[in-house]
Order: structure tokens, then sequence, then C-alpha cells
């Protein structure tokens, strides 16, 4: 069979966003952006404080941080050195769930002993000195309600969590609790950071004017440095769950895939640009071109990497890859069309990216008539491995900012949760 040109634009076209609307979506996202200021109810995004700001480049010492965002644990022993320098000189990562031996994300698990489990991890980290003191910080992955750089309530679990006992505690005291019963006094819990706010952290430690981080990877977030300029509070990073921002005019598969999805009507932006769901956009849009509207083939954005890898004229990889997962036989041409789909949804996920930066940029830039040096840290497979996403993350940014574009510059920071956890642990012993 041959796919049929006229169906083929359509779909492709369902996937285009020229520079009108792109403008429109930058726009959109400052304004969003700065409603949230006035209050967060005003905005799709949360803007939840994260009560630290960019480090001074000083820090200096040596410090834990545990990495807790899915079922593999990390806590990391790490001297800062100052001035972007630094060495790991401990590292400690074990699953919280070992198949046939231990399950601590079950529902008859208990906070003790999750908590416990990650106690002994400490307890290695620090090859059982507990004498000397350690500030430690904590990358938590997971929705919490935060007072202070310490106190961070867990909303509600995700990721297959259930353990019970955690939610609606604040998560440093239970790790506090579980370092006293070790014998781990001299081990002090800080700071509590979400992973998006510990990728600009990290990057800003090494790099100058780093005040945008992001995730773009299966999932999508990004965070800023706040400036407060029209008030007198200090400059703060806002972790915004800018993956929420709904300010957007979904196509038709977007509009299907979340109405299937688990939580229909939330983080639309996340639904159009992240790694967890290009791979089922691609496939819904196959579907219709094999006549099999709502046939699920499973693709992932893995799958999509590769259709974009095969530079063959007779895409032997395309046409084996598309057989294996649909059962379809495809032929030369019509591979062709199947990567120029994959990468207009790739480059549709990049300008939308790029739009989500600007408003920030826009924002930061404020009466200013020209944008000053920008650094955007960036974390995340799609970023860093997807083919033509970075290239057409910043054409967008060529295509909305013009000559200001000069200024920015992105850098990835792919070591960011356990980095950028050491220095909030530094930022808030200096606080002491």
């Amino acid at each position: 069979m041959s796919f049929d040109q006229n169906q083929f634009d359509s779909i492709l076209a369902d996937f285009t966003i020229d520079s009108d609307e792109l403008r429109e979506i930058a726009g959109a996202f400052r304004y969003d952006l700065k409603q949230g200021l006035k209050d967060p109810d005003l905005s799709s995004m949360r803007m939840l404080k994260s009560y630290i700001g960019l480090p001074t480049r000083k820090e200096t010492g040596e410090y834990l941080a545990l990495d807790f965002g899915g079922t593999n644990v990390r806590v990391l022993r790490i001297r800062l050195d100052g001035d972007g320098k630094f060495e790991v000189l401990k590292k400690v990562a074990k699953p919280l769930v070992v198949a046939g031996e231990y399950n601590y994300i079950a529902a008859d698990a208990t906070a003790d002993q999750m908590f416990g489990f990650i106690a002994d991890l400490v307890e290695e980290a620090v090859e059982g000195d507990h004498t000397k003191k350690y500030y430690l910080g904590h990358t938590f992955s997971f929705p919490s309600s935060q007072t202070d750089l310490y106190n961070a309530k867990l909303i509600i679990w995700t990721k297959e969590f259930a353990t019970p006992g955690v939610e609606g505690k604040v998560v440093n005291d239970l790790l506090k609790d579980a370092l006293h019963k070790k014998g781990l006094d001299n081990v002090e819990p800080t700071a509590v950071i979400n992973d998006t706010v510990a990728v600009q952290l990290a990057a800003a430690y090494k790099h100058d004017n780093v005040n945008i981080g992001c995730i773009y990877a299966t999932g999508h977030n990004t965070c800023y440095l706040e400036p407060y300029a029209d008030s007198a509070q200090e400059p703060m990073i806002l972790n915004l769950e800018s993956g929420g921002f709904n300010r957007l005019t979904p196509g038709r598969f977007d509009v299907e895939l979340d109405k299937n999805s688990e939580k229909p009507g939330e983080q639309r932006l996340e639904k159009m640009v992240s790694g967890r769901y290009m791979g089922e956009l691609f496939g819904m849009a196959l579907a219709e071109l094999f006549d099999e509207k709502g046939k699920a083939y499973g693709f992932t954005s893995i799958d999509m990497s590769a259709i974009m890898d095969d530079e063959d004229a007779a895409h032997p990889a395309i046409i084996q890859l598309v057989a294996e997962k649909t059962g379809h036989t495809i032929d030369a041409a019509d591979a062709d069309k199947v990567q120029d789909l994959v990468l207009r949804i790739v480059n549709r996920s990049a300008r939308l990216v790029a739009a989500s930066f600007t408003g920030i940029l826009w924002q930061l830039q404020g009466a200013e008539k020209t944008l000053a040096p920008q650094t955007i840290a960036v974390d995340g497979s799609v970023y860093e491995k997807m083919p033509h996403a970075k290239e057409n993350l910043m054409k967008g940014l060529s295509e909305l900012l013009g000559t200001d574009a000069a200024a920015v510059e992105t850098v990835l920071e792919n070591g960011g949760s356990g980095l950028g956890a050491a220095i909030a642990a530094a930022v808030a012993a200096s606080r002491k």
C-alpha cells in the first residue's frame, strides 16, 4: 500500500506551528507567568517557590546529596571546591524494589522501612562515620508543598509509589528520624529541592548567567530565577511546573491522546513536547495512514530516534521497524514520509519548548531594549539524544528573538540531581 498524499499532508499540518502562532504561544507563556506572580491560582502553572537563589560559586566543603526521584535512590558525598569545581568522593545507589526480596514502595511497606533503607545508604556514603558533621541536600521529585528550604511536605505519591505514612509529612523530618535511629546525628538534612531546580543550581555553579533550568526528557518542566525587580523580595528560583501550561491550541491527535490519558485536561504542554508522549502521537498518526485509527502500536521516543537516524536512501531500518511494530510493509517512498512525520513531531516539540523559554526570557528582559547574556541549562534524553531536537530548539529561539538570540546559549547539565542537592545543602549551611 501507499499512503494517501492528501491525508498525509493533513496530518503534517496538524503538527505544524508557524511563526505567528509560535510568537502568540511565547506571549501567552509570559502572560501566564506574570499572572502567576500575582497569584498562582491565576496561572495554569504552579509557580512553586524553591526558597533558594543561584549559588555564589564560592561554596566549598563536603556535603551529602540524596537523589530520590524514582525507585533507584542515590546518595553521594561531594566535595565542592568553588568556581564550578567539585569531586564525587563516594556514590551509593540501590533500588527500593528488588523482586522476591523487598519492596519499599508497596502499600504494605512502611515509612520507617523506606527511610530506614535510605539512612543505611547515607551511612554507607559516609563510610560509617558518626562523628564528622555533614549537611545533606535532598532532590525530591514528587509533588510537595514547601514553606522554606527545609520544609517540604509530600502532597501525593506518583510513579506507582504507595508507601503509607509519607503523604502529608515533612520528608526531611522522616529522614532525620531515620538517621537518628542509626546513630547518624552528625548528618543534618537541610534542604529539599525539585529535580529541575537541581539542574539550574548545578549548571549555575559552573557557568555564568544560568537563569533558566529545564528537564526535557520523558517528562518536561522548567524553572527560572525570578529577579523580583519591582519588589523587596530576594531573587528566587521558581519551579513553574510548566508541563501544565495550557494556553495552547492542541491538534486533533493531542485532543485524542489527552482524552485517553491518565489525567485528562492536565499537563497540556508536557503531552505535546515530552518523550513519554511523542511516540504515542506518532503511532496515532501512523494508524490513521494505515486506516487503523485507534490502534496502538507502542512506538517510543527511542523508536523515533532510530527512524531519524536511518540515512540510507532505501530506509531499511525504518521499513523493518514499522513492520515489527505495525505488521505493515511499506516501501522506501512511504518510509520517507514516516521520517518526515517523525521530524515534524519532534520539530513541533522543540519549537514549543523554545516558545516557553522565550516567554521567560522576555520576562527577564523586562523593559530593557536588548537581552542580557543568558545560559539555559537543560537535562534530559530528548534534548541530549533525540536527533534534531536541540537544533530545532535553537532555530525556534532565533525565530522568536531575532538578533537577541545571539545572547542565549543552552548547555547540557546531566548531573544536576546530585550536584544541585549538594549545592543546596551548602547554601542552607551558609544561612545557619
